[in-house]
Order: C-alpha cells, then sequence, then structure tokens
C-alpha cells in the first residue's frame, strides 16, 4: 500500500461489502463499557479542564479530575455492580502509587485491565520512536506486575499515537488498539515485520470528554445520545455485527447531577442483554481472533 499520503495500516472497506457474522450467541451488537482511571500531575503537564486554566499550579482542574479517583470511580463501580455490567478498565500504570486499592477494586470485579500509559498528563505520539518505547515497557511491566499477565489492549493516553505506535505495540506484544475511531466493525493493521494488531472500535462520540467538555453537552443529552445511539445500533446490527463502545471518565461523569441519567442510559441498554452481547473489548478481539484466521475482521 502507498503510504506517502496515507498511514498503511488498512484500505477502504464498504460496510455493505462485507462479510456477515455473529457475535456469541447469535447477538450482532456487541456492547462494551470503557472506564478511564487516570491520573495527573500536580502543577504541571496535561489535563482535561473544567474551566479555564490558570497558572500553574492550577489547582481548580487538578482537583476536579482528582475527585474522579477519590469519590466518582467508587460510585461508578456501584452503579456497573447494581447493573452486572463488566467493563474493560482503561488503567494509568502511575495509579497503583497514587491511588492503591483502585485498580484492585475493579479487579475484584472481573473486569479487563487495558493499558492506558503512565498518566494522562503525557501524550506518546510526541516521543521518538524509543522514548514511545520505553512508555509502553514501562506501562506494561507495571500492570503485569499487578495484574498477573500483561494487558492485552491499549487505548494511547489522550488517544495519541506517532506514525509508529501501531507497530511498537504489536512488537510489546499487544493484541488490540483503541485508538482509531474510524469504524463500527473490529479492523486488523498492517504493522511492520509481517505482524497485525486488530483495532477494535472505541467511541469519540459517545465520549464524555468530546460530549460533555468540548461540546457543553449535559448529563442529560449525554444520556439521551447513548440511548439513542444504542437503539439505532441495534436496528442497523440487523444487517452487520456491530460494536458500541462507551466511553466514560469518572472526574466527568461520575458527578451526581450527570451520574443519575446516565445510569438511566445504563439501565436502558441493559434491559436488552438478552438480545445484544454486553462484554468487553478484550473479549471481542478475543473473539475476533478465534474465528477461523480472524477473515471476517475489516483488513482491506
Amino acid at each position: 500500500m502507498d503510504t506517502s499520503a496515507g498511514h498503511g495500516r488498512y484500505g477502504y472497506s464498504a460496510l455493505p461489502d462485507r462479510p456477515v457474522y455473529d457475535w456469541p450467541g447469535g447477538k450482532r451488537l456487541a456492547v462494551y463499557v470503557a472506564l478511564n482511571l487516570e491520573t495527573f500531575d500536580f502543577g504541571s503537564g496535561l489535563g482535561a479542564e473544567l474551566a479555564p486554566g490558570g497558572p500553574q499550579p492550577d489547582v481548580l482542574n487538578y482537583a476536579w479530575r482528582d475527585w474522579g479517583n477519590r469519590i466518582g470511580a467508587w460510585r461508578m463501580k456501584a452503579m456497573l455492580d447494581s447493573l452486572a455490567l463488566p467493563a474493560s478498565v482503561l488503567v494509568n500504570s502511575r495509579l497503583y502509587a497514587d491511588c492503591p486499592g483502585l485498580i484492585e477494586a475493579f479487579r475484584a470485579r472481573g473486569d479487563e485491565i487495558v493499558g492506558h500509559g503512565r498518566t494522562n498528563a503525557e501524550r506518546q505520539g510526541t516521543l521518538d520512536e524509543a522514548a514511545e518505547r520505553r512508555l509502553i515497557a514501562e506501562a506494561t511491566e507495571i500492570l503485569a506486575r499487578h495484574e498477573g499477565e500483561p494487558p492485552a489492549g491499549w487505548l494511547g493516553p489522550w488517544i495519541s499515537q506517532s506514525r509508529v505506535t501501531p507497530d511498537l505495540l504489536a512488537e510489546a506484544g499487544y493484541r488490540y488498539l483503541l485508538d482509531w475511531a474510524h469504524d463500527d466493525q473490529p479492523v486488523w493493521f498492517a504493522t511492520r515485520g509481517g505482524r497485525r494488531i486488530l483495532s477494535v472500535p472505541y467511541p469519540q462520540e459517545l465520549n464524555d470528554i468530546p460530549a460533555i467538555v468540548a461540546r457543553k453537552d449535559t448529563g442529560r443529552q449525554f444520556a439521551e445520545a447513548l440511548v439513542d445511539g444504542f437503539d439505532e445500533m441495534l436496528v442497523q446490527s440487523q444487517d452487520a455485527p456491530l460494536v458500541m463502545g462507551i466511553a466514560l471518565h469518572p472526574y466527568i461523569v461520575g458527578q451526581p447531577h450527570r451520574l443519575k441519567p446516565l445510569r438511566a442510559a445504563l439501565e436502558h441498554i441493559a434491559a436488552h442483554r438478552d438480545a445484544v452481547w454486553l462484554t468487553t473489548a478484550g473479549a471481542i478481539a478475543d473473539h475476533v481472533y478465534a474465528m477461523a484466521d480472524g477473515a471476517p475482521a475489516v483488513n482491506e
């Protein structure tokens, strides 16, 4: 593939032209919750803002984000427990030191632990290749040490990739990545050395940071978008298997006034558990890998 003006990872594929297959149980819509658990530097580095930040240390925004790990994440855990929903928990590796017991609580639920860099105070895509390789290796080693095995999936902090990130992830043993919001089905990515890695759909529309922080939607508007997106994808999935991801951050939707409508939206989705596959990103990847030669995933 000519990469002079592109990425060379995958070719164009129109949805109506693709093979039709099923998720487990003959279902056509896979739904997963991606819960981002993140840590930030005090007085430096990147971070989402509730209000325009002032000079460092930016106490207003730092404390708002820190609230998510101290309060919001625990409320969201209780909500997921009450709805019997699994989660893919996207973890900054520094959280084990910064918030002891937090990741362990989600591990105890049986949730999938996904690599999410060291901290969301940095972007990996701005690093040179050697430094990016070290970032991936450091985060992976910490997660593997605490969880007993390395994570299968990766989402870059700030959805940040360099031109070689898929190569580095494949070389580090990752089976799938979540950074690309270009499809509603899993897509095989080509990487150097003949390896391949699976791209599992991760949402940017049904994601509370773009919706609430960037577009200034209310919690109720975001919840309505989740319900509308789910209802429409359930209909569309009659013709093709689809993946619906829901991306959440405790410091945003863990807030009480947003948690209430979020809970109602997830209750609506959970009420359809007999018709859809409520799962994790890793289980979606495993299912694709297990299919004969992985052929049903899009690769051209």
